[in-house]
């Protein structure tokens, strides 16, 4: 007779106890990630850019390489918020380069930058560099949303003018040290100037007070309680009219990027590079004056905002209460 015999259990293996283990890990992983993107609060400061990331983007969807190690974000650095059909200032373009930076120092990677960048020609006498013509890409450096955070702010404002080519560097010190004991003021004119007309045909302006201010009788009255007379002032402006600050000779010993050309004309290529150079200069000033106001402690030589979305009529008369103020 034939007997049927039951057939043996085997026990399993650890093997397959391991990855029934990581199948489990793995599907909570998944659970707890498709939480987290659904409700849309995973609290960190760049949520948004990491989901993107590390769900939507390829990267997520194979295993860890060593170019993972490094934050590329492409070659647009030009590009800050609505102006990507411009080459963008030097201000915006850095502002976007801090931004990169610190979201770089926040995911503990290394950040490379674009091969090229834009150089606006109003900013460069020899031509734009390396301009791209694709106006529709999303590639490209954006401003920081979240600039009124600042603990979401890892590095200084002051970090990347410090930053700057070992040359120019090298530059703003043989100036400083040719200019000894110095004070400066940055004048910012020129395209802050811009005037438009309204519905009535008045012309207005962004910056009502700035024209006024910036003129050397407006200058003098501003900064002479600080500055006294018989100083070298070193002055750094966008104003091209000859001779326009003259009339400060009166009091100070005026100093132009023009005094230094033998310093400045081997290596200076374009407007950015000289600004670079200039604000060195100035932040190494005794007593240094700038346009705009970015910080409380700053002097200014005008009390308009740097950011001001509304056009008023242009101001040239002395505002006399704050005249019998000071």
């Amino acid at each position: 007779m034939a007997t049927m015999s039951k057939p043996q259990r085997t026990k399993p293996t650890s093997r397959s106890q391991r990855l029934v283990l990581l199948c489990i890990v793995i599907f909570a992983s998944l659970l707890l990630l498709s939480s987290v993107i659904s409700t849309g609060k995973l609290g960190l400061p760049y949520q948004q850019t990491l989901i993107d990331y590390f769900v939507r983007s390829s990267r997520g969807k194979r295993e860890h390489t060593l170019s993972e190690k490094y934050l590329y974000w492409g070659n647009r650095i030009d590009c800050p918020g609505k102006n990507c059909e411009t080459c963008a200032g030097l201000g915006h373009q850095e502002s976007s380069l801090r931004c990169a930076l610190e979201e770089a120092m926040f995911l503990n990677r290394t950040f490379v930058m674009p091969s090229g960048m834009c150089i606006n020609p109003i900013h460069n006498k020899k031509g734009i560099l390396n301009r791209s013509d694709n106006k529709t890409t999303e590639e490209g450096f954006v401003e920081c949303k979240d600039r009124g955070n600042r603990s979401a702010v890892m590095l200084p404002y002051s970090f990347l003018p410090n930053m700057a080519a070992a040359n120019l560097r090298d530059a703003a010190e043989k100036i400083k040290a040719q200019l000894g004991d110095y004070d400066a003021i940055h004048v910012r004119r020129g395209d802050k100037l811009k005037t438009r007309k309204d519905r009535f045909g008045v012309e207005r302006i962004q910056f009502p007070h700035l024209d006024r201010d910036t003129r050397p009788e407006f200058i003098l009255h501003r900064i002479e309680k600080l500055i006294p007379p018989g100083r070298t002032l070193y002055i750094g402006s966008n104003e091209r009219t000859p001779g326009f600050f003259s009339p400060l000779a009166v009091r100070y010993k005026l100093a132009y990027s023009s005094n230094f050309s033998e310093v400045l004309d081997p290596i200076i290529k374009n407007n950015y590079q000289l600004f670079m150079v200039e604000r060195l200069v100035m932040m190494g000033a005794r007593i240094y004056f700038k346009t705009f106001r970015e910080y409380e402690t700053d002097l200014t030589l005008t009390d308009d905002p740097k950011k001001n979305k509304n056009w008023e009529i242009p101001v040239y008369t002395m505002d006399e209460r704050k005249e019998a103020a000071s």
